[in-house]
């Protein structure tokens, strides 16, 4: 009964709502509101048309203005391709875009509220449903197409002579990993994470392949025209690898490393020269909301030649050598060396 009363409630409202609006429509044209409307109508469709043509332009000039700064050279080598895929669908986007949006509001304009035409229903024709069907859904196959390939490309297996970098994000900040001599990442458990002993990523002591593996925090480098392999992953949230400058992105998640793999083109001195900005700096970004510092957790990427980079990487201690000071040889013959300078004769 309840379910009733409320339907029935339901019901006599929408009727009032329509009798009070049809009400009102007669009041208004025995006032001679109609002329009013009219006029009004005539105003609207002038407006849309020159809405229509001012966003044109303005479209033009953001394009000529802005499309270097929206879209720079892209600094790895699948990046092209990825900026190609783009550029094609902003091209079938972009005349689908100019031709509905120039129908809509020329329409508009053009059959505007007249007392000299009567309107023409076009309910249904199965060739124009067929068109606007098979043509769309044609285009978007490909372009799906175009972005599995890209893809599976760069999450697929990596160059045999690639480099690889761990990744991992935090609350706020990166910490990333490279693999000594071997060439192998040491395992890690996250029960072993501990700051205060040095050991950043719950590395396991025990596994020799560790105790070559070099940490840094916050900066990552990498060698011009060398693949490299990141494997990527997080201590806490979900965050994202977001390197804009080479088109590539891929989630760091807790628990379940991910990877990708690209081809830097360009040092970063020689992208100061491309931008004329000596302050320029490879980023790498969260591109995952992961809290309040979201927006503060960036790292720098430093690409630079493989001399450059080996120099780098002989300057860097093992973190299982920072962790265990005790065990290495040159904190021992330093020892050695100071005992016997103030060792009195």
């Amino acid at each position: 009964m309840q379910t009733f009363f409320v339907v029935a409630i339901l019901v006599f409202g929408f009727l009032i709502t329509f009798q009070i609006a049809k009400a009102s429509e007669y009041v208004a044209v025995l006032r001679g509101e109609e002329k009013s409307r009219k006029q009004s109508n005539r105003v609207n469709a002038f407006l849309l048309l020159a809405f229509l043509i001012v966003g044109l332009i303005g479209v033009y000039y953001c394009n000529v203005k802005l499309k270097d700064k929206i879209l720079p050279e892209s600094a790895s080598v699948q990046g092209v391709s990825i900026d190609r895929m783009l550029w094609i669908t902003m091209g079938l986007t972009g005349v689908v875009f100019f031709i509905t949006q120039i129908l809509l509001f020329w329409f508009s304009y053009k059959y505007q509220e007249s007392d000299n035409r009567k309107p023409y229903y076009f309910p249904h024709n199965n060739k124009l449903e067929l068109i606007w069907t098979v043509i769309p859904a044609i285009s978007l196959t490909v372009l799906v197409t175009f972005g599995l390939v890209y893809w599976y490309r760069i999450t697929g297996d990596a160059p045999k002579d690639a480099m690889i970098v761990e990744v991992t994000g935090k609350q706020f900040g990166w910490e990333f990993r490279y693999p000594g001599a071997d060439k192998v990442l040491g395992k890690k458990y996250f029960k072993n994470i501990d700051e205060k002993h040095e050991n950043p990523l719950g590395q396991i002591w025990e596994d020799t392949y560790n105790h070559d593996d070099v940490y840094v925090a916050q900066e990552m480098h990498l060698v011009v025209n060398r693949p490299v392999k990141l494997v990527i992953g997080a201590k806490d949230v979900i965050h994202s690898v977001g390197l804009p400058h080479f088109r590539m992105k891929m989630d760091a998640v807790p628990g379940t490393p991910t990877t990708l793999w690209f081809t830097p083109r360009f040092t970063t001195k020689e992208m100061q020269t491309k931008t004329k900005n000596p302050d320029f700096v490879f980023e790498l970004a969260c591109d995952q909301m992961c809290g309040k510092g979201h927006t503060g957790m960036r790292g720098v990427v430093v690409v630079e030649t493989q001399e450059e980079f080996d120099a780098w990487m002989a300057a860097k201690k093992p973190q299982y050598l920072v962790a265990n000071p005790q065990l290495d040889p040159s904190v021992k013959k330093d020892s050695v060396i100071a005992a016997a300078i103030t060792t009195p004769h």
